[in-house]
């Protein structure tokens, strides 16, 4: 049996899909790691938001195709 991992979860009540949580430890690992190397917030807060976001956006693109294939599987095992 295959098993199939969950695509959001649950943090207080409100579904978070999990590309939305993995840009934000994205975005929080880069900020720090490069406040410490470079000695400057503002570049270490540039960068971070710059992979955070790309991080969500890509996320997001990769779901949209995900969940369009899964419905395309769903409608040609119906028949």
């Amino acid at each position: 049996m295959a098993m199939v991992h969950p695509s959001t979860v649950d943090i207080a009540g409100t579904a978070w899909p999990t590309y939305k949580l993995e840009a934000l430890a994205a975005g929080l690992v880069t900020c720090l790691i490069l406040a410490v190397i470079t000695g400057s917030l503002q570049v270490a807060v540039l960068v971070a938001a710059a992979v955070a976001g790309a991080r969500w956006i890509f996320g997001q693109a990769g779901q949209r195709r995900a969940t369009s294939a899964r419905r395309t599987n769903r409608v040609l095992s119906a028949h």
